[in-house]
């Protein structure tokens, strides 16, 4: 259980445990993780000290005599190794927190030197959390949050660097939101951290788009949208138009269409009787285009003793009228016919 634990922190990027400190220096400060371990190193070697007490408010936590530890108020959770002068607390409580005074006397008792520690004792950041949206403009804005954690510090890398003031509309590296402008996209990570932890997040972010649409059941979308995970439309566009796509702003494309082919269509037609007009006008006197409409002819005996009769025409006024061209079986020939005797 224990290493499944250990594997999940891991994951998260969570960096704490034995915290190390040089307490060899006077005024030195040392941080330890709630419930973790802190291990300061007081001096070289114990072995050439004649005595020495480490106590905090004047209340005496381990105490040195010659070769041999005398005194340890927190034994049941402390170490101390004499050959390198180091004393190993686990199970860090906050009241561990404070200063510690370390005082050595010679062997006449005498305090030959004296020194300070200040011990801070602080919970880790344990997660991070990564909202990002999209603004009215495109821009991406995006807010990190730790849980857990005493003052906790955040910074952000995209792709590796760390961002610059060009990519940055508002905030700074060292703020947990910031507003990223409408261009920008990649890999995004935050970072919390303390002095005893470090918890990272990290979230691709791609750029916003202009979705305007209206759903199968009726329900209508205009906003600003993730490109990458947008499901809401699926052909989204650059920016706000007045254009919509459920027939509103379609129906005048239409019209107008039909109204071009229309007037295509009149062209057309008055094209046409302009070509057919001239054939329909030709001069008169063709003799395939005219038709017989009238005809008075009269037939008279000239003289009955020849051998042959001969019979005089007398042909009367003949009247044509124009009409379409017709074959010589189409056409109809009307006469009024009077034998004179």
């Amino acid at each position: 259980m224990e290493a499944v634990v250990g594997l999940f922190v891991m994951l998260l990027g969570v960096s704490h445990g034995v915290q190390t400190c040089d307490g060899r220096k006077n005024e030195a400060q040392c941080y330890g993780a709630l419930g973790g371990t802190v291990v300061p190193q007081l001096m070289d070697d114990a072995s050439g000290i004649f005595r020495f007490t480490w106590s905090k408010n004047k209340t005496n936590i381990l105490k040195w005599n010659r070769t041999t530890i005398v005194y340890n108020l927190i034994e049941n959770r402390s170490l101390f190794t004499p050959i390198n002068g180091t004393f190993r607390i686990n199970n860090l409580i906050s009241t561990d927190s404070g200063q510690y005074d370390l005082q050595i006397f010679d062997s006449n008792g005498k305090l030959s030197e004296q020194r300070t520690l200040q011990l801070t004792i602080e919970a880790p950041v344990s997660s991070v959390r990564l909202v990002s949206e999209c603004l009215s403009q495109g821009q991406k804005k995006v807010s990190c949050s730790s849980e857990g954690g005493d003052s906790p510090q955040y910074s952000w890398t995209l792709d590796g660097h760390t961002l610059r003031d060009t990519e940055l509309l508002s905030g700074n590296n060292e703020t947990n939101v910031i507003v990223l402008n409408q261009n920008v996209s990649g890999r995004l990570v935050c970072s919390v951290r303390n002095h005893v932890s470090r918890v990272s997040k990290e979230e691709t972010i791609s750029t916003c788009v202009f979705i305007n649409c209206t759903l199968s059941n009726g329900t209508h979308i205009s906003q600003w949208v993730f490109k990458d995970t947008n499901t809401l439309c699926i052909e989204p566009t650059t920016g706000p138009t007045d254009t919509t796509v459920d027939g509103k702003g379609v129906l005048p494309i239409v019209g107008g269409v039909f109204s071009a082919l229309l007037i295509f269509l009149l062209i057309g037609v008055a094209v046409f009787y302009i070509q057919k007009k001239p054939q329909n006008n030709k001069p008169q006197g063709q003799d395939d285009e005219q038709e017989l409409t009238y005809a008075d002819v009269r037939v008279m005996q000239r003289n009955e003793r020849q051998v042959r009769t001969e019979e005089q025409v007398e042909y009367g006024q003949v009247r044509f009228s124009e009409r379409p061209q017709q074959t010589a079986a189409d056409a109809c020939v009307y006469a009024q016919v009077r034998r004179g005797r």
